[in-house]
């Protein structure tokens, strides 16, 4: 068996354009749906998912706001940017880019932004909405996930996922929005003994312990649905995921590749959740 990758990056395209219809429309009545992203610091690989959004904003027709500040920015300083963007009404959705410089306190950093401006959805008042089903703006990486499962027409309804990974901005709400499906869910970390015991039930596998390859082709039930977040480089400059592809892609029936697979479908989601900031602003 060989299975049928998941071409993420075709499917995010079909979605970008349904929803730069609907920017289309909110322009023509006079409203630019806004997003602001603020980066604090030099990391790498923040600067490109960071410019990655302000592409994808140009792309369909949304305004951005790129508010770079250096890693010495204090916290209050930061707080006080974040207010000043609360109060713009051209602004409609607005993050801060993780991690910080470990001199600010993320979580008073999340709860500043006004969560209907959240698009992360990383606010506490959000985050509790979702444990209920009734988030304003899920977050973007678990909700493109379940976009992809499906525009793939992946039964979830009685399925068992697993879910690998337990971060507040991936495994935790991953594992809700299955259940919501009426998914049995077993949430594990990459701590969890003999893991391959419990991959190995899993009609859906998701992944996202930021552990490469540790995932293999012989944890993996004949058949599943495998989606695998994780993205690391390796020592020869290659990206993987944290499933090992080649050996995961004989055995899986489904498999989302890296890149190439859940990454396009964030951005996707966030442009989708800041396009829903502003309808919802517009009627107000």
């Amino acid at each position: 068996m060989t299975a049928r990758i998941i071409d993420g990056k075709a499917i995010a395209q079909g979605l970008r354009a349904e929803l730069k219809v609907r920017v289309d429309a909110m322009r023509a009545n006079g409203i630019t749906p806004g997003l602001a992203v603020i980066i604090v610091g030099e990391d790498p690989a923040s600067k490109v998912y960071v410019g990655n959004k302000v592409k994808a904003c140009a792309e369909i027709g949304l305004h951005s706001r790129h508010v770079a500040l250096p890693a010495n920015t204090s916290e209050v300083t930061l707080l006080e940017k974040i207010a000043e963007l609360n109060a713009d009404p051209a602004i409609h959705g607005l993050l801060v880019q993780l991690p910080l410089p470990p001199h600010i306190d993320s979580h008073k950093v999340l709860e500043a932004i006004s969560p209907s401006k959240d698009v992360d959805g990383f606010h506490p008042m959000n985050v509790g909405a979702l444990v209920t089903g009734a988030t304003l703006f899920p977050p973007c990486t678990p909700s493109g996930t379940m976009k992809l499962l499906e525009k793939m027409g992946v039964e979830i309804d009685g399925k068992h996922a697993v879910v690998v990974g337990r971060s507040n901005i991936v495994g935790k709400p991953m594992a809700l929005m299955l259940l919501h499906k009426s998914a049995t869910v077993t949430i594990c970390t990459s701590r969890t003994k003999d893991l391959g015991k419990h991959t190995r039930d899993a009609d859906i596998l998701v992944v996202a312990t930021g552990k490469a390859q540790m995932v293999t082709g012989d944890m993996i039930k004949p058949g599943a649905v495998v989606i695998d977040i994780g993205i690391n480089r390796l020592p020869d400059g290659r990206l993987v995921g944290d499933v090992d592809f080649e050996s995961a892609k004989e055995v899986a029936g489904l498999i989302t590749p890296v890149p190439g697979g859940v990454g396009p479908m964030t951005i996707a989601m966030l442009m989708a959740n800041t396009i829903q900031a502003a309808e919802r602003a517009g009627k107000r």
